[in-house]
């Protein structure tokens, strides 16, 4: 098999013209090939007089091709090999089921391990409700929200799958998503996207595996303990809510609890597993008219059918030593309450798969460090995250109303009293008023040079009626839970700190792979 980089294809090129186009890279006839399949799907729009796909492609062609082509290469379908391990004596422990925790018990679920898990928040349907029920009322259920329940944070999220990592186990993530549901074509796209609408499906379907392989699944458990015997673990004790813990003896545990799981943060100080502060970003929703992104990012071609929705992902370094950046952009989406804990307010941001909203929406967050938490502790950064939290739900004025600026009057520094031209898509409701009541100085200050930046790289980013929504902190985990070569907790043999929460990933796949890994150490351990 061939596969070929670089392919040039207009917007409504067909997989006809990719076929010519393979077939001439190859110097064979088209006839000559048997199957053509894409690798990697992009947009160039670095010209917008020119805005097309550029395509890789995996081909199996009657003949030989040309190999002297640096642009084609022979290659073998991915094929993921599971480690072959030892029977255990005890059931394996996963906590926490978003990406992290859902990939690490299905890979120990084909390994034949039954893994037991233990999921804090709802099951995915129920979790629906509960979230929706809190945009609408204000009423938040401290156990099962945005943050917490089957899927994770990623569930009420763009669904992002695209991500840095260079591991080939996230082919495998994509695999397990398109088997259980999820669109054929997040195989393919540079910048892949379940959607939010369509992620709770691809995630029951990977649970009912896991149930079908042996596993077990505990929602609305909480993980109360973890029992520590001569420097390892022995079991973890559990609460079921509104029944009475119980105990569970394991002799290996991987934590995949979330970057929002502060209680558990704080029970693993308490039981002194080593962690440090970890950097991470604070900032705001910015939302602009999505009409505004595409023109920016694709000109005349704006609203062809083959684009969709524009996106975009921008980076500014200020002379102050910060860095200025968007995160989770989603496209034709909407900002939502993304609270944890009573009387504390958090911003995200979602998109259904169609991303046919009016607006568009991203974090845009500004770097924070261990020098900014004003301690020493390990968990000083949650600190930090609190306070804003809590200046955001006092400065909104309670009921979970986020406060809002536009941004033109961010920019001058001075209180919004409307929210500008267009409608902000954050429920319950809104306040407008000061950013800079809830934000600190050197975060709002740096928020304002980034603004201007970023507009000479996407023109009308600086669009006066813009929206700011704040208040955003859960950019990644405030700690890392420090482990070793073997994935294992320093010091505590048998616990895995896992995912995004103990400071090891970013984004549903990079979690995911993170779990897997973890897993693969269990099963060869």
């Amino acid at each position: 098999m061939y596969r070929i980089s670089e392919i040039s294809i207009k917007l409504d090129g067909t997989e006809e013209d990719l076929k010519r186009e393979a077939a001439a890279r190859l110097k064979v006839s088209p006839s000559q090939i048997k199957s053509l399949k894409l690798y990697k799907k992009s947009v160039d729009a670095r010209k917008k007089n020119d805005v097309h796909f550029i395509c890789t492609v995996d081909v199996e062609c009657a003949q030989n091709g040309n190999p002297k082509d640096r642009k084609i290469t022979e290659t073998e379908p991915y094929q993921y090999r599971l480690p072959v391990g030892k029977p255990r004596e005890t059931r394996p422990v996963v906590v926490g089921f978003g990406p992290a925790g859902l990939f690490a018990a299905l890979i120990l679920a084909q390994a034949g391990l039954r893994p037991m898990v233990f999921e804090r928040g709802s099951d995915v349907d129920r979790r629906k409700e509960q979230v929706e029920s809190f945009w609408q009322t204000g009423r938040l259920d401290s156990e099962s929200n945005v943050q917490f329940g089957e899927g994770g944070a990623g569930t009420f999220s763009d669904g992002k799958l695209n991500t840095g990592t260079k591991d080939s186990r996230a082919r495998k993530v994509l695999e397990e998503f398109v088997a259980a549901g999820a669109p054929q074509e997040i195989l393919y796209l540079a910048k892949p996207h379940i959607g939010t609408d369509r992620l709770p499906g691809a995630v029951k379907n990977i649970r009912e595996q896991i149930l079908a392989l042996g596993g077990e699944v505990h929602f609305d458990t909480c993980l109360q303990n973890i029992i520590i015997k001569d420097g390892r673990v022995a079991g973890v004790a559990v609460k079921p809510h509104g029944a009475s813990a119980y105990t569970v003896d394991t002799d290996c545990v991987i934590l995949a609890v979330g970057h929002s799981a502060r209680d558990t943060f704080e029970m693993l100080y308490s039981l002194k597993i080593p962690m440090e502060q970890k950097p991470f970003s604070v900032g705001a929703r910015i939302e602009h008219p999505q009409e505004l992104v595409n023109r920016s990012q694709y000109g005349g071609f704006a609203g062809h059918p083959g684009l969709g929705a524009a996106d975009y992902k921008l980076a500014v370094h200020l002379k102050n030593g910060r860095g200025v950046y968007t995160f989770c952009m989603c496209p034709g989406g909407q900002v939502v309450a993304a609270a944890s804990e009573e009387n504390r307010l958090v911003t995200n941001g979602m998109s259904n798969f169609a991303r046919d909203g009016k607006n568009a929406n991203s974090a845009l967050l500004v770097s924070v460090g261990p020098e900014d938490f004003g301690s020493e502790h390990p968990l000083a950064g949650v600190e930090f995250q609190r306070r804003l939290e809590e200046k955001a739900f006092q400065l909104g004025g309670g009921g979970y109303r986020a406060p809002v600026q536009r941004v033109g009057d961010f920019l001058r520094r001075v209180p919004s009293k409307t929210t500008g031209s267009f409608q902000p898509t954050y429920q319950p409701e809104v306040t407008p008023c000061s950013l800079d009541d809830c934000l600190p100085d050197f975060a709002a200050d740096s928020m304002r040079q980034g603004i201007l930046m970023m507009d000479q790289k996407l023109k009308g980013f600086s669009y006066p009626d813009a929206l700011l929504t704040a208040v955003e902190t859960r950019s990644s985990s405030p700690v890392r839970v420090l482990r070793g070569n073997s994935m294992q907790s320093i010091g505590v043999e048998g616990l895995y700190p896992c995912g995004e929460g103990a400071g090891y990933a970013g984004g549903i796949i990079s979690a995911a792979v993170d779990g897997i890994k973890c897993a693969e150490q269990i099963i060869t351990g």
